[in-house]
């Protein structure tokens, strides 16, 4: 005991001495941003030149894009995120639900309001108070081809007026996503429309204002749908037209003009001559006004806290800063100064061809963001876009309607958006299930322990325990707890903030269709109708394709079979993602390879995602390709366990081929084949790759399986993680139910082998 006490005393002297000074040092200010090449330098610069003046440590950290928003959110309510922040104004409503940003305070005081763009102070202010400090914009222009187009095009009809050869065979007057909400907001908003009905940033008091939600109705949303319908029907704006397709036909000389934004210049290079102006108008109507979305400096709670990062959101968005940012990283500035520097002629006569072409395309964009319009920031404002482009593909396949479609998609956007219940359910019928529940498991622990020899196996077994602890506890961590967190959100309704216990109430609403037909669109029943048909489907074609190459493979009098065999496993080698978008491009109507052949033969092409019977067939022809060489190898694996004995007996018994395939090797190949279906059944009924890449969901979320259905509601429908999570619970038990009874089929198969 004396030796012990002597220990911790020596133990507790070693922390007091060293452990204070193996503590982390201060760590200064931490910027997070999502930029890349040009523009990350210039912030960098930026960054370098404040540390220099304030003798303050700023440590700077680029996150990928994609995964910006999650990071922050997991990052900054539990105190290890950034103090300041670069990102886009539209996500100021999440930043807020969330609680990631305070007020800039005197990194933006009311004196400073002049030195930015009018425009981006507006995008910045929200409910009267400055969320960030602005630094650039972004919004879409016109980009064309003076080649093909010696002069800027005023008004839509004049591009028009080109259509049917005027540019020469098989040249588009105009190019954009006419499919997406985002780039048919401009017409929307020629016409006096608005997309989200929420009070315009900056907006005068006592001005007229739509209440927030769903507002893409009434005579002007009918009319820029019209519209965009016209210039489809009529061959001016290609059809299905996705953003790298809009990049290629211009830069081919395909399309005499795009609209797109900043970010195209970019990869346009030298590939093709090309000149930048603001969105033409309508004839009659009024300019195209594009959204238009401003990048700033954001403060976190924290951070807000710190003056030292406040004078580095200030320092960022000055002057200088401003300078270094447009040149550097190419980006349409907020700050004022630089574009009243820009109308120096003596200056810009010095610049070089290449800097006064840089320079020429950013005073375009900055003309354009003039009179764009700042996007919403409400996160409401998630679930308008997909009822909104439901509704406009809709229209321009001619399925609906303007006023139908539009009506339709409200009314999805209301079912979306309804609010959960106010008061908490009672948690009574919840504890009676999972008591039931508890109490069978009991029973049945009980009823195994009781068994005859229980406790001699397990003695036996617990050499084995000890080697399998590390796996069971690596599961328990990874599968099984994460099971159990998901399935107790699954009894809470709302945001992640402000949740509300629900009890079965998601599962109520899922079972019951939310009230509607049981088999109306969207409903639990007719998405499980489609996913059993998807399954059953893809499986069917899987085993039978790699049974009969298989069984082609394996025989020996096959000339180059080596080759063939790492020919037909590429398919499975390849990401399902990448093989997935490849064949996306493939059924595209106008552009694609399969109507391309289609054509050659005769044939009148087919647009692959407007009809469900044609769509399932693309996702289906899609994920046969990625699945059948899995099965193939199976077959191949277990058709080398066939001994050579029995099939020369059933020869000499004078069986022919077929018989003897289907009377000897069908029997013998199906032990193994049945692990395989179940397998393949499992990764079939969750693949989420395929039909979300491929379809989309396309037409009208009809080919959506069950498991896109509950991604859909965690993150593209108001972020009901409760919903979503109840649905996973739901897709869990289904598998687990499938699972068993085709295991059940496999062991009595195994017996009759036996």
């Amino acid at each position: 005991m004396k030796h012990l006490r002597a220990l911790v005393t020596l133990i507790a002297l070693v922390a007091t001495i060293v452990l204070p000074g193996c503590s982390e040092p201060p760590r200064g200010i931490v910027l997070w941003h999502p930029y890349r090449g040009g523009e990350e330098a210039a912030l960098k610069k930026g960054v370098l030149r404040f540390e220099a003046e304030r003798g303050l440590k700023v440590t700077v950290l680029a996150v990928p894009y994609e995964a910006y928003l999650a990071k922050l959110e997991a990052a900054i309510p539990r105190g290890n995120g950034p103090d300041v922040f670069v990102g886009p104004h539209n996500r100021l409503g999440e930043y807020l639900l969330h609680r990631l940003v305070a007020p800039v305070g005197d990194a933006f005081p009311d004196a400073d309001a002049s030195l930015y763009e009018p425009v981006t102070v507006a995008a910045i202010t929200y409910e009267g108070e400055r969320w960030a400090v602005p630094l650039a914009s972004k919004c879409g222009a016109l980009y064309y081809n003076p080649r093909l187009l010696p002069e800027a095009p005023r008004t839509l009809d004049d591009l028009a007026a080109k259509r049917d050869f005027a540019l020469g065979p098989g040249v588009w007057p105009l190019a954009y996503e006419s499919h997406t909400a985002y780039w048919h907001s401009a017409l929307l908003h020629a016409y006096g429309g608005e997309l989200f009905g929420a009070p315009k940033p900056g907006a005068a008091e006592g001005e007229a204002k739509l209440p927030p939600g769903f507002a893409m109705t009434g005579d002007a949303a009918e009319r820029s749908l019209d519209k965009a319908r016209e210039l489809v029907t009529t061959r001016v704006v290609p059809d299905e037209a996705s953003g790298d397709l809009v990049k290629t036909l211009f830069t081919t000389g395909k399309a005499a003009s795009v609209i797109s934004g900043p970010w195209l210049a970019g990869d346009l290079e030298d590939k093709v001559p090309y000149e930048v102006v603001p969105l033409p108008s309508i004839a009659g109507v009024g300019a195209m006004r594009p959204f238009l979305t401003v990048d700033g400096v954001f403060m976190t709670p924290e951070g807000a806290k710190s003056e030292g990062a406040r004078a580095l959101a200030r320092s960022l968005g000055d002057g200088v800063s401003a300078s270094e940012r447009a040149e550097i990283g190419k980006q349409v500035v907020a700050t004022r100064s630089y574009w009243s520097a820009q109308d120096d002629g003596v200056a810009a006569a010095a610049l070089s061809p290449e800097a006064k072409r840089q320079r020429k395309l950013l005073v375009a964009f900055h003309e354009a963001s003039a009179d764009a319009i700042p996007m919403p920031v409400s996160p409401a404002m998630n679930p308008v876009w997909v009822p909104a482009e439901q509704a406009i593909r809709k229209v321009l396949r001619g399925d609906a309607s303007p006023r139908d479609a539009l009506a339709e998609a409200k009314a999805r956007y209301d079912d979306v958006m309804r609010a959960p219940p106010r008061e908490a359910a009672s948690p009574a019928p919840l504890v009676v299930v999972v008591g039931l529940a508890l109490l069978a498991a009991a029973f049945a622990v009980v009823r195994r322990v009781r068994a005859p020899g229980f406790r001699r196996e397990l003695t036996a077994s617990k050499p084995a325990y000890k080697y399998v602890l590390h796996a069971a506890l690596t599961i328990l961590v990874l599968v099984v707890l994460p099971l159990v967190a998901g399935a107790a959100m699954s009894f809470f309704a709302g945001s992640r903030e402000d949740a509300r216990f629900v009890g079965l109430g998601n599962y109520v609403e899922i079972l019951t269709a939310r009230g509607k037909p049981l088999l109306s669109h969207g409903s639990f029943y007719l998405t499980l109708l489609v996913t059993v048909a998807w399954t059953v489907v893809n499986v069917v074609l899987h085993v039978s394709i790699g049974l009969v190459l298989g069984i082609a493979l394996a025989r020996p009098v096959l000339r180059l079979r080596a080759i063939y065999r790492v020919l037909l496993i590429i398919p499975w080698a390849v990401p399902s993602y990448v093989t997935a978008l490849a064949w996306k491009g493939m059924f595209h109507r106008q552009f694609g390879a399969i109507n391309a052949i289609l054509v050659a033969l005769g044939a009148e092409p087919v647009s692959w995602f407007a009809k469900f019977s044609t769509a399932f067939a693309a996702n289906v022809a899609t994920n046969a390709w990625l699945g059948f060489p899995f099965m193939m190898v199976v077959v191949m694996g277990a058709l080398t366990s066939i001994s050579k004995d029995v099939l020369e007996a059933a020869e000499v018994d004078g069986a022919t081929r077929w018989q003897a395939f289907r009377l000897v090797t069908l029997p013998l190949l199906r032990p193994t084949l049945l692990p395989a279906v179940v397998l393949g059944s499992v990764w079939t009924f969750n693949m989420f790759n395929v039909v979300f890449l491929v379809s989309g969901g396309e037409p009208d979320g009809t080919t959506d399986i069950l498991v896109s259905e509950a991604y859909r509601w965690a993150f593209a429908r108001n972020a009901q993680l409760g919903y979503a999570a109840a649905y996973a619970v739901i897709i869990f038990g289904l598998l687990a139910l499938m699972s068993k009874v085709l295991g059940r089929i496999g062991a009595g198969d195994a017996k009759e082998a036996l």
